[in-house]
């Protein structure tokens, strides 16, 4: 089947997004029962190690490939991933995730020392992650990250191969969501070890536990595929076979890539090509949970120390009037944070 899709990511300071998808096309006349869909990047793959990743590109490329103790799912709500199914203490400190039986697209068990050695490697202050500020919750992490104390203090336990225990310092009700991310996410220590250096910097140097597995990635090149694991556990549910991905930066060739039918999906670029297509019946429009800022040069310019004028310079900004008349591309002004 051939899918149409436009899709605009909006940006700047606000959240926003949009994306138009359509199906049916002379492709889809064919006759042919394999699923491939083709989409767009607008920027290469920078890397697969999921403990150092921190682009869009790698997030959405380890969430095609790889699955962690619960998804996202739609309206904002997390169902079973590995995990089948987990319990809060009382007190909203401790969680118990129970594994589902799963494998790793090498054939063997998923189990919940993976998660201990994902979670402990990300922390470890050698791996120098940037996202580890987000397991602050977790007992002993910022100890752990900071090297003050031993990875094997962190709260989070294997309960025998597929109870996983998670001990938090206080109460966190979204560390739900947070189980989703790809920061989260297993990995397994034995294929860590194997390809040292080169872990996760092309497609044959990872093992996968997702939908799909990586394939044809050097970690240079402008394309890549992303093919259906057969040892995924949910594999039955999965109607793609293969997603290609294409590399286009210059957002008129995309645009021409995608009325050519070399694109199966794009996603548009600034207000000309959204008011020229916003009433195509392929247009639609999605919130994209991105956040965008911008970050003020305090050391230059003392004065923006003071968090009151930062305040007062945010304030001044008319968020109606730069998304509708400004950017005028589908953003809506963001109202929390």
């Amino acid at each position: 089947m051939k899918f149409n899709s436009i899709a605009k990511l909006g940006g700047m300071v606000l959240l926003s997004a949009l994306v138009l998808a359509g199906c049916g096309s002379k492709s889809s006349q064919s006759g042919s029962k394999k699923q491939e869909f083709t989409w767009q990047e607008t920027s290469n793959l920078p890397t697969m190690d999921l403990s150092k990743a921190t682009d869009q590109v790698s997030a959405e490329t380890l969430n095609a490939t790889n699955e962690g103790l619960l998804k996202m799912s739609t309206n904002a709500k997390v169902t079973p991933g590995v995990a089948k199914n987990y319990t809060v203490s009382k007190d909203g400190k401790t969680w118990t995730f129970n594994l589902r039986h799963s494998k790793w697209s090498d054939g063997t068990p998923v189990t919940a020392k993976d998660f201990v050695y994902s979670w402990q490697r990300t922390l470890a202050p050698k791996t120098a992650s940037q996202y580890a500020y987000i397991f602050d919750h977790i007992k002993n992490a910022t100890k752990v990250n900071a090297g003050k104390a031993p990875a094997s203090s962190l709260g989070v336990k294997a309960d025998g191969d597929y109870k996983l225990v998670v001990t938090l310092n206080r109460p966190q009700s979204y560390f739900k969501y947070l189980v989703a991310n790809a920061e989260f996410f297993p990995q397994k220590q034995s294929a860590v070890k194997k390809y040292g250096s080169k872990y996760g910097t092309q497609s044959k140097y990872m093992v996968y536990n997702g939908p799909f597995k990586l394939t044809g990635w050097n970690g240079t090149n402008d394309s890549w595929t992303m093919v259906k694991n057969s040892n995924y556990w949910n594999k039955k549910n999965i109607k793609l076979d293969k997603m290609k991905i294409q590399v286009v930066k210059d957002p008129s060739t995309v645009l021409n890539q995608y009325n050519t039918d070399k694109l199966n999906a794009i996603t548009l670029t600034g207000s000309q090509q959204v008011s020229h297509y916003k009433n195509n019946k392929d247009y639609k429009s999605y919130l994209n949970a991105s956040t965008f800022y911008l970050e003020m040069n305090q050391k230059k310019d003392p004065v923006l120390r003071n968090a009151n004028i930062r305040k007062a310079l945010s304030l001044s900004i008319d968020r109606k009037q730069l998304t509708d008349k400004v950017l005028a591309d589908g953003s809506v002004p963001a109202r929390g944070w």
